[in-house]
């Protein structure tokens, strides 16, 4: 009898900011809006830490074309009903010029306190993301493919980048979200373990301190799910484009997937130290994917399009039998294209030259956002 293959069902959550279509800047959602949002989409749809964002997930799914379908149908409504107020919805990890501090955060009991925990750091965190659920049987093999998938988490992020701007200001970086949020704690990369009981030994000391009240609070970049038995990748920035979120979370999905069969075969892809791993995840946050990132086995710079190039054909199979194809090879076109934060420089920088005020070309920005965000969410006719 051959082993049993993980379910591999996946779900995405995304985060939306909510601008006015006037100023362009944070808009902040009536209580009327939440309700209408809910009354459409029922649990599908939730608020988030400010007033200003909210949140949506698919359905468990085993299909990648639908997962495409579904997501287009829960932007295209959030973008409806916001439109009623004046609003829209953004798929970007931060806005590119709005003010944090005019924001307001949710009242919500699990909101208001983490707003007392965090202190000054919770009045900085406008900024929204991308988490990928994917279905994982068995506590132990999570935590392996945790130890391994850990690899290509810089891989993920850098296709997602759309948070280039803070404030008004360039900052440099394609995804400043991730230099915000490493502010809190229990972020970033996580460590190794040797099983599921050392995991639970670990998190147990917060616990058992009344430090946290359960794993939720626990926001790696990658986490055995605190409610599902899933394994949740959020390292990633949203994507603006539908496309990019999809082939994302396809990516994530076949190289778990790779590295189980690896298992089955009594192999796993080779360890290397989080040092290393950190100094691509750095990489990955400052640079375009037109730029470089390590191949550790190779101990040299190698650029991010052959990277993707290489990743694709070693999940071949694994893409094949999801039914992802191409899904996964989308990720090339974002490698040699470029990524909602190129997009959004892009977009800036052509303003300025052509004569915009800094002003009007970040509200250029904005709208360019706008529009991206439900691009290809129409009905069908």
């Amino acid at each position: 009898m051959g082993i049993k293959e993980p379910s591999f069902t996946f779900g995405i959550e995304e985060e939306y900011h909510l601008v006015d279509l006037e100023s362009r800047g944070f808009a902040s959602a009536p209580a009327d809006l939440m309700k209408a949002c809910e009354d459409a989409l029922g649990k599908q749809v939730a608020p988030e830490f400010f007033r200003s964002q909210i949140e949506i997930g698919t359905s468990v799914l085993k299909d990648f074309q639908a997962a495409r379908k579904e997501l287009a149908g829960l932007r295209r409504t959030i973008a409806e009903i916001a439109g009623r107020y004046g609003m829209a919805p953004i798929a970007a990890s931060t806005h590119p010029f709005a003010d944090r501090s005019t924001l307001e955060t949710t009242p919500k009991a699990r909101y208001q306190s983490l707003a007392k925990d965090f202190g000054g750091i919770g009045r900085r965190l406008a900024i929204c993301g991308m988490h990928v659920h994917v279905g994982i049987d068995g506590d132990d093999l999570r935590i392996d493919l945790m130890n391994q998938v850990r690899y290509f988490l810089p891989h993920l992020l850098m296709l997602s980048t759309s948070s280039p701007f803070w404030q008004g200001e360039d900052t440099g970086l394609k995804s400043y979200r991730l230099a915000v949020f490493h502010e809190l704690p229990r972020t970033g990369l996580p460590q190794r373990f040797e099983s599921y009981a050392e995991y639970q030994r670990t998190v147990d000391v917060l616990v058992r301190n009344e430090v946290i009240e359960d794993s939720t609070k626990i926001w790696w970049d990658l986490r055995p799910s605190g409610k599902f038995p899933t394994l949740e990748m959020r390292v990633t920035d949203i994507c603006t484009r539908i496309d990019d979120a999809v082939a994302i979370a396809a990516l994530y999905t076949c190289t778990l997937r790779m590295l189980w069969r690896l298992r089955t075969s009594n192999q796993k892809w080779r360890s290397y130290p989080a040092f290393l791993i950190e100094e691509n995840r750095w990489r990955a946050q400052r640079y375009s994917v037109r730029d470089t990132l390590f191949d550790f086995g190779k101990g040299t710079l190698v650029p991010f399009a052959t990277l993707i190039e290489e990743l694709i054909d070693l999940i071949a199979d694994d893409a094949k039998a999801l039914g992802c194809e191409r899904e996964v090879n989308h990720a090339l076109n974002i490698a040699t294209g470029g990524t909602s934060a190129d997009r959004q420089v892009e977009c800036y920088e052509k303003l300025i030259a052509d004569g915009a005020s800094t002003d009007d070309a970040l509200i250029g920005v904005v709208d360019m956002l706008i529009a991206e965000t439900v691009a290809g969410t129409s009905s069908p006719a």
